[in-house]
């Protein structure tokens, strides 16, 4: 039996992929009996410009299994969403 050499390696290329930019993601959550919650007001963050921005509350109503499922859904379409979620970012980091 002849063994041969295996051929060589091409050589390694350079990464196509760009640093990520990094950001803050703000975000609060509070759990409270269904049916307790009268009103939901938009919060406003100040920002370092000396601008502010919205923040847009949301509610889920349900058990905590159906909690944890909603709140999933809703931040995976949240990042999926975004400028810049390219298709190669969410083969590597998405499920």
């Amino acid at each position: 039996m002849l063994l041969l050499p295996f051929p060589p390696l091409p050589p390694l290329l350079p990464s196509t992929i760009a640093p990520m930019a990094r950001y803050t993601l703000v975000y609060g959550i509070r759990l409270v009996p269904e049916g307790s919650v009268t009103g939901v007001s938009d919060a406003t963050l100040a920002l370092a410009d000396g601008t502010t921005a919205g923040l847009t509350l949301h509610t889920i109503d349900g058990t905590i299994p159906q909690l944890r499922r909603s709140l999933d859904r809703s931040l995976d379409a949240f990042f999926d969403l975004l400028p810049g979620a390219e298709e190669e970012d969410l083969d590597a980091f998405g499920d």
